[in-house]
């Protein structure tokens, strides 16, 4: 459903995304992990059209996207979240999906019937009167996923909505995730929560200093002494290798 072929991003003399190759195969959930400046954010927004890739393309459900702006690609069905979550705070809950769900309907009395069936999928149905600022973080993530769940995505990328979040409160989206993808959304996430990442993902991708050092399964992923070393520093996996050698 989504493929990414040699995809680098430049900011000045920093090369955020170098040579990126992703795939996304309709009705699974992958993600894309790596360490803080990796370049993952970045990657997300040359994916859903924010930013215009130096090099490479981006192709959707089979028609090369590349340089479509967001609200072009959004309306071809792929639609992203973001990390710092800014609600419109003077609007009530149903008021806040209701603006994603403008995309397909026009008339507000259809947008705020489609914000009331969203919220209900991802457990928001008793808040949808409640100001938007009433909300917890996790209440405020929730909105988040609803608003671009409103929009009718096919694809829905997920920067870090389990970011914030008390361990209860993983246990309680990890399964509303899993319904959307059940429902027929495909799913490319951006998580820090390894366990939500190993519940989760079909397929994992790792991305370093701009650059993809492995992917596949999950499992598979995390063991890679490449992607230990990315996260815990040169020479950790020979350390982790020794002491389960001496413990063994």
């Amino acid at each position: 459903m989504l493929e990414a072929r040699q995809v680098s991003k430049r900011f000045g003399g920093l090369l955020a995304v170098d040579g990126v190759n992703l795939d996304v195969a309709e009705g699974t959930i992958v993600s894309l992990i790596g360490p803080n400046g990796a370049g993952k954010t970045t990657l997300f927004t040359v994916l859903a059209g924010f930013q215009t890739p130096d090099e490479g393309t981006v192709r959707f459900a089979g028609r090369d996207i590349t340089g479509l702006p967001a609200h072009a690609v959004c309306r071809l069905g792929m639609v992203r979240t973001f990390q710092v979550v800014q609600p419109f705070g003077r609007l009530s809950v149903r008021e806040n999906i209701a603006v994603g769900a403008h995309l397909r309907h026009p008339s507000r009395a259809a947008a705020l019937d489609r914000a009331e069936a969203v919220a209900r999928r991802v457990g928001m149905a008793a808040m949808l009167d409640q100001p938007a600022t009433s909300l917890t973080v996790a209440g405020r993530k929730r909105l988040e996923l609803a608003r671009a769940l409103a929009t009718e995505p096919r694809l829905l990328l997920l920067d870090e909505v389990m970011a914030g979040l008390n361990p209860a409160e993983i246990d309680e989206i990890v399964p509303v995730i899993r319904a959307i993808r059940d429902g027929g959304i495909t799913i490319l996430l951006i998580e820090h929560v390894m366990r939500a990442v190993m519940s989760l993902s079909d397929h994992t991708y790792v991305l370093n200093q701009g650059r993809i050092i492995a992917d596949g399964p999950p499992r598979a992923v995390a063991a890679d002494p490449a992607v230990v070393e990315a996260y815990l520093g040169h020479g950790a996996a020979a350390r982790m290798q020794a002491a389960e050698a001496a413990h063994a």
